[in-house]
């Protein structure tokens, strides 16, 4: 898949750069340096905002019908064949 491209302009903190240009591999350029920490951040960010929905998702079914018993019990019971569950 071809990626359309844009190009922009960037300001950085020197020390940032020089940290930067000294980390990066030979081959490597420093547009390709940039651009693979950015897709980093994004998938960053979105884990976060999906880890956010379903903790917020979660508390709203807590809330809704309470914390629910441990089920480990019933299913030790379950596979054991026990004939009396609770």
């Amino acid at each position: 898949m071809v990626m359309e491209k844009e190009a922009v302009t960037i300001r950085f903190p020197s020390e940032l750069m020089r940290q930067a240009k000294r980390l990066k591999s030979g081959k490597e350029s420093f547009n390709e340096l940039v651009v693979e920490a950015v897709e980093r951040e994004v998938r960053r960010r979105k884990a976060l905002e999906a880890h956010e929905t379903i903790q917020r998702l979660r508390e709203n079914i807590k809330q809704r019908t309470g914390v629910h018993p441990d089920p480990l019990p019933l299913l030790r019971q379950l596979r054991e064949g026990d004939e009396e569950l609770e």
